[in-house]
Protein backbone atom coordinates (compact mmCIF):
# COMPACT_ATOMS: atom_id res chain seq x y z
CA UNK A 1 0.00 0.00 0.00
CA UNK A 2 1.18 3.26 -1.33
CA UNK A 3 0.72 6.38 0.62
CA UNK A 4 0.86 9.85 0.02
CA UNK A 5 -0.09 13.77 1.13
CA UNK A 6 -0.81 16.66 -1.18
CA UNK A 7 -3.27 19.98 -1.04
CA UNK A 8 -6.43 19.24 -3.63
CA UNK A 9 -9.36 20.44 -4.77
CA UNK A 10 -12.30 17.21 -4.44
CA UNK A 11 -13.87 17.84 -7.79
CA UNK A 12 -10.50 17.97 -9.88
CA UNK A 13 -8.86 14.71 -8.09
CA UNK A 14 -8.72 12.33 -10.68
CA UNK A 15 -8.76 9.05 -9.05
CA UNK A 16 -10.87 5.71 -8.64
CA UNK A 17 -12.75 7.09 -5.49
CA UNK A 18 -13.01 10.64 -3.20
CA UNK A 19 -13.71 9.98 0.41
CA UNK A 20 -15.32 13.23 1.95
CA UNK A 21 -17.88 13.26 5.08
CA UNK A 22 -21.36 14.26 6.44
CA UNK A 23 -22.13 15.01 9.52
CA UNK A 24 -25.68 14.15 11.39
CA UNK A 25 -28.28 16.05 10.29
CA UNK A 26 -26.93 16.23 6.45
CA UNK A 27 -24.67 19.08 6.92
CA UNK A 28 -21.92 18.35 4.75
CA UNK A 29 -18.06 18.53 5.40
CA UNK A 30 -15.60 21.78 3.61
CA UNK A 31 -14.87 18.95 0.95
CA UNK A 32 -18.50 17.62 0.61
CA UNK A 33 -19.79 21.23 0.21
CA UNK A 34 -16.72 21.70 -2.74
CA UNK A 35 -18.24 18.63 -4.49
CA UNK A 36 -21.75 19.27 -3.95
CA UNK A 37 -21.53 22.68 -5.94
CA UNK A 38 -19.88 21.70 -8.35
CA UNK A 39 -22.29 18.65 -8.88
CA UNK A 40 -25.30 20.34 -9.34
CA UNK A 41 -26.44 20.03 -5.10
CA UNK A 42 -26.12 16.32 -5.97
CA UNK A 43 -24.93 15.52 -2.47
CA UNK A 44 -27.47 17.78 -1.09
CA UNK A 45 -30.67 15.96 -2.79
CA UNK A 46 -29.56 12.58 -2.13
CA UNK A 47 -29.27 13.81 1.37
CA UNK A 48 -32.87 15.70 1.64
CA UNK A 49 -34.55 11.85 -0.05
CA UNK A 50 -32.73 10.49 2.94
CA UNK A 51 -30.48 8.34 1.05
CA UNK A 52 -27.69 9.33 3.49
CA UNK A 53 -28.32 10.72 7.13
CA UNK A 54 -24.51 11.17 8.16
CA UNK A 55 -25.07 8.13 11.12
CA UNK A 56 -21.22 7.75 12.42
CA UNK A 57 -19.59 5.33 10.34
CA UNK A 58 -22.50 5.37 7.84
CA UNK A 59 -21.22 4.84 4.07
CA UNK A 60 -22.74 5.74 0.90
CA UNK A 61 -21.07 4.91 -2.91
CA UNK A 62 -21.79 7.00 -6.03
CA UNK A 63 -20.72 6.68 -9.26
CA UNK A 64 -19.90 9.18 -11.59
CA UNK A 65 -21.34 12.46 -10.55
CA UNK A 66 -21.49 15.34 -13.18
CA UNK A 67 -18.73 17.28 -12.79
CA UNK A 68 -17.00 15.33 -10.65
CA UNK A 69 -13.01 13.61 -12.22
CA UNK A 70 -12.87 11.12 -9.52
CA UNK A 71 -14.66 7.69 -10.99
CA UNK A 72 -16.19 7.24 -7.35
CA UNK A 73 -17.56 9.33 -4.62
CA UNK A 74 -17.94 8.01 -1.16
CA UNK A 75 -20.22 9.52 1.64
CA UNK A 76 -18.79 8.83 5.03
CA UNK A 77 -20.76 9.91 8.17
CA UNK A 78 -19.41 11.68 10.72
CA UNK A 79 -21.89 11.51 13.30
CA UNK A 80 -23.00 14.52 15.67
CA UNK A 81 -19.52 16.82 14.92
CA UNK A 82 -20.36 17.76 19.25
CA UNK A 83 -19.64 13.98 19.40
CA UNK A 84 -16.91 13.37 17.49
CA UNK A 85 -14.90 11.17 19.66
CA UNK A 86 -11.29 9.20 19.14
CA UNK A 87 -12.97 6.28 19.52
CA UNK A 88 -15.98 7.43 16.66
CA UNK A 89 -13.03 9.04 14.53
CA UNK A 90 -11.25 5.24 14.53
CA UNK A 91 -14.72 3.45 13.50
CA UNK A 92 -14.97 5.95 10.86
CA UNK A 93 -12.31 5.32 9.30
CA UNK A 94 -12.26 1.97 9.41
CA UNK A 95 -16.02 1.73 7.98
CA UNK A 96 -14.55 4.29 4.94
CA UNK A 97 -11.49 1.63 4.20
CA UNK A 98 -13.73 -1.16 4.51
CA UNK A 99 -16.24 0.32 1.86
CA UNK A 100 -13.31 1.16 -0.45
CA UNK A 101 -12.06 -2.32 -0.66
CA UNK A 102 -15.42 -3.56 -1.40
CA UNK A 103 -14.81 -1.52 -4.88
CA UNK A 104 -12.68 -1.71 -7.56
CA UNK A 105 -10.98 1.45 -7.40
CA UNK A 106 -7.02 1.10 -7.06
CA UNK A 107 -6.73 4.22 -5.82
CA UNK A 108 -8.18 6.99 -3.25
CA UNK A 109 -8.05 10.35 -2.18
CA UNK A 110 -9.62 10.75 1.83
CA UNK A 111 -10.76 14.25 3.11
CA UNK A 112 -10.05 13.68 6.29
CA UNK A 113 -7.97 16.22 7.45
CA UNK A 114 -10.38 18.51 7.18
CA UNK A 115 -12.97 17.01 8.61
CA UNK A 116 -12.81 17.14 12.32
CA UNK A 117 -11.94 13.68 12.63
CA UNK A 118 -9.32 12.80 15.69
CA UNK A 119 -10.21 16.30 17.08
CA UNK A 120 -10.08 14.43 20.80
CA UNK A 121 -6.40 13.70 19.80
CA UNK A 122 -5.39 17.67 20.00
CA UNK A 123 -5.60 17.24 24.07
CA UNK A 124 -1.99 15.20 23.24
CA UNK A 125 1.16 16.39 22.71
CA UNK A 126 0.54 15.15 18.84
CA UNK A 127 -1.76 17.57 16.85
CA UNK A 128 -5.69 15.94 16.02
CA UNK A 129 -4.25 16.26 11.98
CA UNK A 130 -1.14 14.39 12.71
CA UNK A 131 -3.12 11.93 15.11
CA UNK A 132 -6.40 10.86 12.32
CA UNK A 133 -3.28 10.46 9.77
CA UNK A 134 -1.66 7.77 11.93
CA UNK A 135 -5.25 6.15 12.85
CA UNK A 136 -6.19 6.55 8.86
CA UNK A 137 -2.91 4.68 7.97
CA UNK A 138 -3.29 1.68 10.65
CA UNK A 139 -7.45 1.36 9.54
CA UNK A 140 -5.87 1.39 5.84
CA UNK A 141 -3.21 -1.03 6.79
CA UNK A 142 -5.41 -3.22 9.01
CA UNK A 143 -8.87 -3.54 6.35
CA UNK A 144 -6.33 -4.85 3.66
CA UNK A 145 -4.14 -7.54 5.68
CA UNK A 146 -4.31 -10.97 5.04
CA UNK A 147 -4.13 -13.34 7.42
CA UNK A 148 -5.05 -16.14 4.65
CA UNK A 149 -1.69 -16.84 3.31
CA UNK A 150 -1.72 -20.45 4.23
CA UNK A 151 -4.68 -21.69 2.85
CA UNK A 152 -4.25 -23.32 -0.99
CA UNK A 153 -6.56 -20.69 -2.38
CA UNK A 154 -6.30 -16.99 -0.39
CA UNK A 155 -8.73 -15.03 -1.03
CA UNK A 156 -8.16 -12.35 -4.07
CA UNK A 157 -6.75 -9.07 -2.14
CA UNK A 158 -8.21 -5.90 -2.81
CA UNK A 159 -7.55 -3.50 -5.66
CA UNK A 160 -6.76 -0.69 -3.58
CA UNK A 161 -2.95 0.07 -3.89
CA UNK A 162 -2.47 3.90 -3.40
CA UNK A 163 -4.38 6.23 -1.12
CA UNK A 164 -3.62 9.74 -0.79
CA UNK A 165 -4.59 12.03 2.05
CA UNK A 166 -5.91 15.61 0.32
CA UNK A 167 -6.57 18.33 2.21
CA UNK A 168 -7.51 21.91 1.20
CA UNK A 169 -5.14 23.44 2.62
CA UNK A 170 -1.08 22.69 1.95
CA UNK A 171 -0.32 20.12 4.65
CA UNK A 172 2.88 20.72 6.66
CA UNK A 173 6.08 19.40 7.34
CA UNK A 174 5.21 17.79 10.78
CA UNK A 175 1.85 16.38 8.64
CA UNK A 176 4.11 14.83 6.18
CA UNK A 177 6.65 13.28 8.85
CA UNK A 178 3.41 12.17 10.80
CA UNK A 179 2.65 9.71 7.72
CA UNK A 180 5.98 8.44 7.35
CA UNK A 181 5.67 7.35 10.95
CA UNK A 182 2.95 5.98 10.79
CA UNK A 183 3.82 4.04 7.41
CA UNK A 184 6.89 2.26 8.83
CA UNK A 185 4.68 1.60 12.11
CA UNK A 186 2.26 0.02 9.82
CA UNK A 187 4.56 -2.08 8.61
CA UNK A 188 6.02 -3.05 12.04
CA UNK A 189 2.27 -3.97 13.11
CA UNK A 190 2.91 -6.07 9.94
CA UNK A 191 5.71 -7.47 10.60
CA UNK A 192 4.07 -8.64 14.38
CA UNK A 193 0.82 -9.60 13.12
CA UNK A 194 2.38 -11.97 10.28
CA UNK A 195 4.45 -13.80 13.23
CA UNK A 196 2.13 -13.97 15.81
CA UNK A 197 -0.34 -16.05 13.33
CA UNK A 198 2.27 -18.62 12.35
CA UNK A 199 1.48 -21.84 13.36
CA UNK A 200 3.80 -23.53 15.92
CA UNK A 201 4.73 -25.43 13.86
CA UNK A 202 6.17 -23.23 11.40
CA UNK A 203 7.28 -20.18 13.78
CA UNK A 204 9.60 -22.02 16.06
CA UNK A 205 12.22 -20.28 17.95
CA UNK A 206 14.79 -21.15 15.55
CA UNK A 207 12.50 -19.27 12.77
CA UNK A 208 12.08 -16.10 14.91
CA UNK A 209 16.00 -16.23 15.34
CA UNK A 210 15.86 -16.18 11.51
CA UNK A 211 13.25 -13.40 11.09
CA UNK A 212 15.66 -11.43 13.33
CA UNK A 213 18.82 -12.24 11.12
CA UNK A 214 16.75 -11.34 8.05
CA UNK A 215 16.38 -7.88 10.08
CA UNK A 216 19.91 -7.35 10.51
CA UNK A 217 20.55 -8.16 6.83
CA UNK A 218 17.73 -5.70 5.58
CA UNK A 219 18.89 -2.29 7.84
CA UNK A 220 22.56 -1.89 8.37
CA UNK A 221 21.64 -0.31 11.33
CA UNK A 222 20.55 -2.93 13.08
CA UNK A 223 23.03 -6.21 14.61
CA UNK A 224 21.39 -9.53 15.21
CA UNK A 225 23.13 -11.92 17.69
CA UNK A 226 21.43 -14.82 18.25
CA UNK A 227 22.66 -17.39 21.29
CA UNK A 228 22.13 -21.26 22.02
CA UNK A 229 21.29 -22.83 24.67
CA UNK A 230 25.08 -23.85 25.56
CA UNK A 231 25.88 -20.12 25.24
CA UNK A 232 22.70 -19.84 28.09
CA UNK A 233 24.01 -22.58 29.86
CA UNK A 234 27.35 -20.99 30.49
CA UNK A 235 25.63 -17.73 31.53
CA UNK A 236 24.29 -19.34 34.42
CA UNK A 237 20.17 -18.49 32.99
CA UNK A 238 18.74 -22.06 35.03
CA UNK A 239 15.41 -20.71 34.67
CA UNK A 240 15.21 -19.74 31.09
CA UNK A 241 16.73 -23.13 30.26
CA UNK A 242 13.94 -24.69 33.06
CA UNK A 243 11.10 -23.77 30.46
CA UNK A 244 12.89 -25.11 27.05
CA UNK A 245 14.05 -28.93 29.26
CA UNK A 246 10.37 -30.41 28.05
CA UNK A 247 10.74 -29.41 24.17
CA UNK A 248 13.03 -31.12 20.96
CA UNK A 249 13.42 -27.55 20.01
CA UNK A 250 16.45 -25.78 20.96
CA UNK A 251 15.96 -22.17 22.59
CA UNK A 252 17.39 -19.10 21.33
CA UNK A 253 18.14 -15.73 23.10
CA UNK A 254 17.93 -13.15 20.12
CA UNK A 255 19.41 -9.60 20.44
CA UNK A 256 18.73 -6.85 17.77
CA UNK A 257 20.70 -4.02 18.55
CA UNK A 258 19.79 -0.54 16.64
CA UNK A 259 21.69 2.42 16.57
CA UNK A 260 20.55 5.16 15.24
CA UNK A 261 22.61 7.53 17.54
CA UNK A 262 25.92 8.49 19.26
CA UNK A 263 27.30 5.50 20.81
CA UNK A 264 27.93 6.69 24.14
CA UNK A 265 23.87 7.52 24.11
CA UNK A 266 22.72 4.43 26.62
CA UNK A 267 19.97 2.62 24.96
CA UNK A 268 16.42 1.77 25.95
CA UNK A 269 16.12 -1.95 25.87
CA UNK A 270 12.73 -4.22 24.49
CA UNK A 271 12.34 -7.22 25.96
CA UNK A 272 10.10 -9.47 24.49
CA UNK A 273 8.44 -12.58 25.70
CA UNK A 274 8.87 -15.66 22.51
CA UNK A 275 7.11 -19.01 24.08
CA UNK A 276 6.50 -19.78 20.59
CA UNK A 277 3.44 -22.70 21.61
CA UNK A 278 2.72 -22.73 25.63
CA UNK A 279 1.06 -25.99 25.98
CA UNK A 280 1.54 -25.17 29.84
CA UNK A 281 4.26 -28.16 30.32
CA UNK A 282 3.35 -30.45 33.04
CA UNK A 283 0.61 -28.23 34.13
CA UNK A 284 -1.05 -28.78 31.13
CA UNK A 285 -3.63 -26.07 30.25
CA UNK A 286 -7.19 -27.30 29.05
CA UNK A 287 -7.14 -28.22 25.66
CA UNK A 288 -9.97 -26.05 24.85
CA UNK A 289 -8.44 -22.69 22.34
CA UNK A 290 -5.19 -24.15 23.48
CA UNK A 291 -3.86 -23.44 19.49
CA UNK A 292 -3.94 -19.73 20.59
CA UNK A 293 -0.75 -20.18 22.72
CA UNK A 294 1.03 -19.94 19.58
CA UNK A 295 0.27 -16.21 20.04
CA UNK A 296 2.80 -16.54 23.48
CA UNK A 297 5.40 -14.65 21.31
CA UNK A 298 3.49 -11.99 20.34
CA UNK A 299 5.76 -9.84 22.82
CA UNK A 300 8.60 -10.89 20.99
CA UNK A 301 6.36 -10.12 18.36
CA UNK A 302 6.21 -6.51 19.00
CA UNK A 303 9.86 -5.91 19.79
CA UNK A 304 11.01 -7.33 16.24
CA UNK A 305 8.01 -5.28 14.67
CA UNK A 306 9.12 -1.99 16.51
CA UNK A 307 12.89 -2.40 15.96
CA UNK A 308 12.13 -2.86 12.30
CA UNK A 309 9.62 0.40 12.42
CA UNK A 310 12.63 2.19 13.59
CA UNK A 311 14.73 1.54 11.87
CA UNK A 312 13.18 2.59 9.04
CA UNK A 313 11.82 5.53 10.20
CA UNK A 314 15.41 6.45 11.15
CA UNK A 315 14.89 7.26 14.29
CA UNK A 316 18.30 8.83 16.02
CA UNK A 317 18.02 6.65 19.28
CA UNK A 318 20.01 3.78 20.24
CA UNK A 319 17.81 0.74 20.75
CA UNK A 320 18.13 -2.64 22.46
CA UNK A 321 15.44 -5.60 21.44
CA UNK A 322 16.02 -8.56 23.77
CA UNK A 323 14.07 -11.88 22.64
CA UNK A 324 13.80 -15.32 25.11
CA UNK A 325 12.39 -17.86 23.16
CA UNK A 326 11.86 -21.74 23.50
CA UNK A 327 8.52 -23.81 23.74
CA UNK A 328 6.87 -25.01 26.66
CA UNK A 329 6.02 -28.87 26.39
CA UNK A 330 5.80 -31.70 28.44
CA UNK A 331 7.87 -34.43 28.35
CA UNK A 332 9.97 -37.23 30.30
CA UNK A 333 12.44 -34.83 30.42
CA UNK A 334 10.24 -31.36 31.47
CA UNK A 335 10.66 -29.66 34.17
CA UNK A 336 8.20 -30.79 37.25
CA UNK A 337 6.16 -28.67 39.66
CA UNK A 338 8.53 -28.55 43.17
CA UNK A 339 11.40 -28.14 41.02
CA UNK A 340 13.89 -25.51 42.06
CA UNK A 341 16.50 -23.51 39.45
CA UNK A 342 18.87 -20.92 39.86
CA UNK A 343 18.43 -18.08 37.99
CA UNK A 344 21.31 -15.91 36.01
CA UNK A 345 21.09 -13.38 38.76
CA UNK A 346 21.79 -16.40 41.29
CA UNK A 347 18.20 -16.05 42.83
CA UNK A 348 16.50 -19.75 43.28
CA UNK A 349 13.01 -20.37 42.47
CA UNK A 350 10.07 -23.04 43.60
CA UNK A 351 8.77 -23.39 40.20
CA UNK A 352 5.34 -24.30 41.75
CA UNK A 353 3.19 -23.88 37.77
CA UNK A 354 5.18 -24.84 35.16
CA UNK A 355 2.06 -23.06 33.19
CA UNK A 356 3.52 -19.26 34.92
CA UNK A 357 6.77 -19.83 32.40
CA UNK A 358 7.16 -16.34 30.64
CA UNK A 359 8.39 -14.94 34.01
CA UNK A 360 11.02 -17.58 33.94
CA UNK A 361 12.55 -16.68 30.57
CA UNK A 362 12.20 -13.04 31.19
CA UNK A 363 13.58 -12.84 34.54
CA UNK A 364 16.93 -14.10 32.64
CA UNK A 365 16.29 -11.93 29.72
CA UNK A 366 15.98 -9.10 32.30
CA UNK A 367 19.35 -9.72 34.12
CA UNK A 368 20.86 -10.37 31.11
CA UNK A 369 19.95 -6.77 29.63
CA UNK A 370 21.82 -5.20 32.15
CA UNK A 371 24.80 -5.50 30.13
CA UNK A 372 23.95 -2.62 27.95
CA UNK A 373 23.69 -0.80 30.66
CA UNK A 374 20.41 0.76 29.30
CA UNK A 375 18.55 4.14 29.77
CA UNK A 376 15.22 2.48 30.50
CA UNK A 377 14.10 -1.50 29.99
CA UNK A 378 10.30 -2.26 28.87
CA UNK A 379 9.53 -6.13 28.79
CA UNK A 380 6.39 -6.83 26.78
CA UNK A 381 4.65 -10.31 27.35
CA UNK A 382 1.25 -12.21 27.13
CA UNK A 383 1.97 -13.09 30.60
CA UNK A 384 -0.98 -13.42 32.45
CA UNK A 385 -5.03 -14.36 31.74
CA UNK A 386 -5.60 -12.98 35.15
CA UNK A 387 -4.93 -9.14 33.34
CA UNK A 388 -7.62 -9.99 30.93
CA UNK A 389 -10.12 -10.57 33.21
CA UNK A 390 -8.78 -7.13 35.27
CA UNK A 391 -8.68 -5.39 32.28
CA UNK A 392 -10.61 -7.06 29.12
CA UNK A 393 -9.54 -6.61 26.02
CA UNK A 394 -9.18 -3.11 25.69
CA UNK A 395 -5.69 -1.84 28.00
CA UNK A 396 -2.89 -3.58 28.33
CA UNK A 397 -1.87 -3.84 31.85
CA UNK A 398 1.47 -1.33 32.57
CA UNK A 399 3.26 -1.99 35.63
CA UNK A 400 6.98 0.05 36.46
CA UNK A 401 9.58 0.92 38.87
CA UNK A 402 9.54 4.84 38.58
CA UNK A 403 6.50 6.79 37.84
CA UNK A 404 7.43 9.10 35.41
CA UNK A 405 8.03 5.99 33.04
CA UNK A 406 5.04 4.77 33.87
CA UNK A 407 4.02 8.38 32.84
CA UNK A 408 5.36 8.74 29.01
CA UNK A 409 4.11 5.07 28.46
CA UNK A 410 0.53 6.01 29.43
CA UNK A 411 0.91 9.34 26.99
CA UNK A 412 2.67 7.06 24.16
CA UNK A 413 -0.50 4.94 24.42
CA UNK A 414 -3.06 7.79 24.36
CA UNK A 415 -1.31 9.44 21.19
CA UNK A 416 -1.02 5.97 19.72
CA UNK A 417 -4.43 5.03 20.38
CA UNK A 418 -2.82 1.83 21.71
CA UNK A 419 -3.91 2.47 25.52
CA UNK A 420 -2.27 0.63 28.90
CA UNK A 421 -3.64 1.19 32.42
CA UNK A 422 -1.20 1.22 35.25
CA UNK A 423 -1.33 -1.22 37.76
CA UNK A 424 -0.16 -1.20 41.63
CA UNK A 425 3.71 -2.48 41.81
CA UNK A 426 3.22 -2.12 45.66
CA UNK A 427 5.86 -4.18 48.28
CA UNK A 428 2.37 -5.06 49.66
CA UNK A 429 1.79 -8.41 47.06
CA UNK A 430 5.37 -9.33 47.43
CA UNK A 431 5.23 -11.88 50.69
CA UNK A 432 2.68 -13.98 48.23
CA UNK A 433 5.74 -15.34 46.23
CA UNK A 434 7.74 -16.16 49.39
CA UNK A 435 8.48 -20.09 49.26
CA UNK A 436 9.52 -21.76 52.21
CA UNK A 437 12.42 -23.81 50.30
CA UNK A 438 13.56 -21.19 48.05
CA UNK A 439 14.27 -17.12 47.35
CA UNK A 440 10.89 -17.07 45.66
CA UNK A 441 7.89 -19.06 43.94
CA UNK A 442 6.83 -18.58 40.51
CA UNK A 443 3.22 -18.12 41.25
CA UNK A 444 1.90 -16.09 44.08
CA UNK A 445 -2.02 -17.40 43.62
CA UNK A 446 -5.03 -16.68 42.28
CA UNK A 447 -5.24 -13.20 43.87
CA UNK A 448 -4.26 -10.45 42.20
CA UNK A 449 -2.31 -12.74 39.91
CA UNK A 450 -1.08 -9.94 37.08
CA UNK A 451 0.36 -7.88 40.03
CA UNK A 452 2.53 -11.22 41.52
CA UNK A 453 3.55 -11.79 38.29
CA UNK A 454 4.62 -8.03 37.80
CA UNK A 455 5.93 -8.56 41.18
CA UNK A 456 8.07 -11.70 40.34
CA UNK A 457 10.04 -9.55 37.26
CA UNK A 458 10.66 -6.30 39.43
CA UNK A 459 13.19 -8.69 41.74
CA UNK A 460 15.73 -8.71 38.41
CA UNK A 461 15.39 -5.04 37.80
CA UNK A 462 16.52 -2.93 40.25
CA UNK A 463 19.86 -1.81 38.67
CA UNK A 464 17.26 0.45 35.78
CA UNK A 465 14.39 2.03 35.32
CA UNK A 466 11.91 -0.60 33.99
CA UNK A 467 8.55 -0.61 32.84
CA UNK A 468 6.69 -4.02 32.10
CA UNK A 469 3.35 -3.92 29.24
CA UNK A 470 1.30 -7.24 29.77
CA UNK A 471 -0.24 -7.86 26.87
CA UNK A 472 -2.33 -11.23 27.62
CA UNK A 473 -5.97 -8.84 26.58
CA UNK A 474 -4.60 -6.99 23.48
CA UNK A 475 -1.79 -8.91 21.55
CA UNK A 476 -4.76 -10.92 19.54
CA UNK A 477 -8.29 -11.71 19.18
CA UNK A 478 -10.37 -14.74 19.79
CA UNK A 479 -13.39 -15.78 17.74
CA UNK A 480 -14.40 -15.16 14.35
CA UNK A 481 -12.10 -12.11 14.48
CA UNK A 482 -9.39 -14.60 15.43
CA UNK A 483 -5.59 -12.99 14.50
CA UNK A 484 -2.65 -10.88 16.23
CA UNK A 485 -3.51 -7.55 16.60
CA UNK A 486 -0.29 -5.99 15.97
CA UNK A 487 -0.53 -4.35 19.62
CA UNK A 488 1.60 -2.70 21.39
CA UNK A 489 3.84 -1.51 18.43
CA UNK A 490 2.08 1.62 18.31
CA UNK A 491 2.58 2.38 21.90
CA UNK A 492 5.96 1.55 21.98
CA UNK A 493 7.22 3.35 18.53
CA UNK A 494 5.02 7.08 19.80
CA UNK A 495 6.96 6.07 23.02
CA UNK A 496 10.55 6.04 21.05
CA UNK A 497 9.98 8.55 18.78
CA UNK A 498 9.05 10.90 22.04
CA UNK A 499 12.18 9.87 23.60
CA UNK A 500 14.03 10.73 20.16
CA UNK A 501 12.67 13.76 20.29
CA UNK A 502 13.90 14.94 23.55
Amino acid sequence: MEFSIKQSNPEKQRSGCVVVGVYEGGKLSPAAQALDKVAAHHLSDLIARGDMNGKSASTLLLHKLPGIAAERVLLVGLGKASELSNKASVEILHAAFAALNATAAKDAALYVIDEGVGKDAATSTSSGQAWVIKQAVFAAAEQAFRADGMKSKPAKAAALKSITFATLEKPSAALKNALDQAVATAHGMELAKTLGNLPGNICTPTYLAARALALGKAHKSIKTTVLEEKDMQKLGMGSFLSVTRGSEQPAKLITLEYNGANKKQKPIVLVGKGITFDSGGISLKPGAEMDEMKYDMCGAASVLGTIQAIAEMGLKLNVVGVVPTCENLPSGRATKPGDIVTSMSGQTIEILNTDAEGRLILCDALTYSAKFKPDTVIDIATLTGACVIALGHVASGLFSNEDKLAKELLAAGEQAYDRAWQLPLWDDYQPLLDSNFADMQNIGGRAGGTITAACFLSRFTKDYRWAHLDIAGTAHKSGKDKGATGRPVPLLTQYLINRAGK
